[in-house]
């Protein structure tokens, strides 16, 4: 394999780590997401838009002190908190009207 090949291999090992990294951290937040959607009182507050641009606006923060696109980490936080609202919704139903 050329040295270009080696480096490709090793960057895909290391990013495969990361995902791994990434998906336990996932399951985390998912674990409090179903708590808060069990106390909200509404689906108002489980939509909170001022809340989703509170988190995306730290979050832009911190990618530009870790030297991160801001840009691509506010899109992926979007789309990661448009799903946990909609799992936050489920869980909120659920507990209004079981069975």
């Amino acid at each position: 394999m050329t040295d270009a090949g080696n480096v490709l291999r090793d960057i895909r090992s290391r990013i495969d780590l990361l995902d791994q990294q990434i998906v336990q951290l996932l399951a985390a937040r998912e674990d409090l997401v179903r708590a808060a959607g069990r106390l909200k009182s509404d689906t108002a507050a489980v939509r909170a838009p001022d809340r989703v641009e509170q988190v995306v606006q730290r979050v832009r923060g911190l990618a530009k002190e870790a030297g991160a696109s801001p840009e691509v980490v506010d899109r992926i936080y979007r789309a990661m908190i448009s799903a946990f609202i909609d799992l936050e919704l489920a869980v909120h139903r659920a507990d209004r009207h079981p069975g």
